[in-house]
């Protein structure tokens, strides 16, 4: 699928009565989740033993 068509299917998803505010919202949290993702597949992500370490330091100070 091409970033128009995940885009107009994302709005046709929305309810008929959604505001301009909630398209917004809605696509940009989409264009988020497939950067993050696309980011993921370059091997760019944090190693989850990574996240599990940085938690435990913040929620032990």
């Amino acid at each position: 699928m091409t970033t128009k068509e995940i885009a107009l299917k994302t709005i046709e998803e929305l309810p008929e009565n959604a505001s301009w505010e909630d398209i917004k919202e809605r696509i940009n949290f989409m264009a988020a989740v497939r950067t993050g993702l696309s980011e993921h597949n370059q091997g760019k992500g944090i190693p989850n033993d990574k996240v599990r370490e940085e938690f435990a330091e913040w929620l032990t100070d």
